[in-house]
């Protein structure tokens, strides 16, 4: 053991410090750091648990990437696409394509005997991937939509199903406005018709996200009945959508399918058809920082003043030793020792406290929030470990680096003055 480590450790000594002032002042620089770890990673745990939420959310109640027309349409039904079995395949042969679907939206009008409700309906059929929406069904089973004649089957949100008061197996009776062309022989050219049509469904399931913006008029049927009342045949869909592998290689697949279809198609990655959602997760990473650097100042700034105390208090045996030979770097390792020993015990406890509250919200789901504001019934946590120990590394090191600063003052101190201070 080197004679800097030696006296390192009989100064940090609890026995040794009974009656020093720096005794409280050490302690409350361990504390900031403590506090200052254990913030740091809640913040951390929940910003990227809280996004990885709704992302799932969001691509799980539509899709990673969608191809659609590429005539601009305001509405929520754009015209129809055909692609071939052959082109489809070529997609799926893709590296980062992991499932493709066929569906459409069509706008309608959900009546019951008292009220009357907008929603929309998004077709589907037997290859959409359910998966997502199983986790989250309340009551009642999933669309059948195997059999020969399309499905007069409707699955709808317990948000849709609450403001409305429908009930498992209720039908319901859905009024649309549908629009093809026809040929008018007294103008002797093709017009656009718009008619009024009417469904009338029955409630198969219920199934509720949390997600207000989806639940509160989202409906899945058939996609036949979307294709009949749009007066398409079986090979026109409005969209394809595309699940993936891996979310952050997104736009490189895009290019990808671009090159597979040309640009006869519109290709749209979730995060641009709600971009406002990303947007704001966003602006959750650029608080996230402020919280973490703001955490380490604080920590930092608690550290150098306990080490400072701890220096002037020790200022006569800094000039004793110093008198007996001993070099300023050899008496600024002395005091770098018992930062190393202070920030360790700093960021033991902080991270025993930290992950130990990030695994029982984990577990036990204790802080609840409110759906209708975040689109989550509670605070959802992520416990990512490359970035638990990314920021345990960038914390040690910059209070480490922070405290070269106050050991400079040993520097400065001579064996003269140092031993006649009081």
């Amino acid at each position: 053991m080197s004679i800097e480590k030696l006296i390192a450790d009989k100064i940090t000594n609890p026995k040794n410090g009974k009656n020093n002032i720096s005794k409280p002042i050490v302690k409350i620089g361990i504390i900031g750091i403590v506090l200052g770890v254990s913030v740091m990673l809640l913040t951390l745990s929940i910003v990227l648990g809280f996004k990885n939420e709704i992302i799932n959310k969001i691509t799980g109640l539509t899709t990673h990437i969608a191809i659609s027309n590429i005539n601009i349409n305001p509405s929520n039904e754009p015209e129809p696409i055909r692609i071939s079995a052959d082109t489809l395949q070529l997609i799926k042969q893709l590296p980062n394509v992991k499932h493709i679907q066929a569906t459409a939206f069509k706008n309608g009008i959900l009546k019951t005997e008292t009220q009357n409700e907008g929603v929309i309906l998004k077709g589907v059929n037997k290859n959409y991937d359910f998966s997502f929406i199983k986790k989250y069904l309340q009551e009642g089973n999933l669309p059948n939509f195997t059999t020969i004649e399309s499905s007069r089957e409707i699955l709808i949100s317990q948000g849709l199903a609450d403001k409305l008061d429908l009930k498992l197996n209720q039908k319901l009776l859905i009024y649309f406005i549908s629009q093809h062309q026809v040929f008018d022989s007294t103008a002797n050219e093709q017009i656009t018709k718009y008619e009024q049509r009417s469904r009338s469904l029955t409630i198969c399931g219920i199934f509720k996200t949390s997600f207000s913006d989806f639940d509160n008029n989202l409906t899945f049927v058939d996609l036949r009945q979307i294709q009949r009342l749009n007066y398409w045949d079986s090979t026109q869909v409005a969209n394809y959508e595309i699940k993936v592998t891996d979310f952050e290689t997104n736009d490189e697949t895009i290019t990808q399918i671009q090159n597979v279809l040309s640009y006869s198609y519109s290709i749209n990655s979730v995060k641009e058809m709600y971009a406002n959602i990303f947007i704001w997760l966003d602006k959750l990473d650029i608080n996230g920082v402020i919280i973490i650097v703001l955490m380490v100042l604080v920590a930092t700034i608690n550290m150098i003043t306990a080490l400072l105390i701890l220096i002037l208090e020790r200022t006569n045996m800094i000039g004793l030793i110093k008198a007996l030979g001993m070099s300023n770097s050899s008496v600024r390792k002395i005091f770098l020792f018992i930062s190393l020993k202070l920030i360790g015990k700093g960021l033991f406890w902080g991270n025993i406290i930290g992950l130990g509250l990030c695994l029982i919200q984990q577990y036990f789901k204790l802080v609840k929030l409110d759906s209708e504001t975040y689109y989550v019934e509670y605070v959802v946590v992520h416990i990512n470990w490359f970035y638990v120990l990314l920021l345990n590394i960038g914390t040690f090191l910059t209070c480490l680096i922070m405290l070269f600063l106050p050991t400079l003052i040993i520097t400065k101190l001579t064996p003269i003055k140092t031993l006649k201070f009081d």
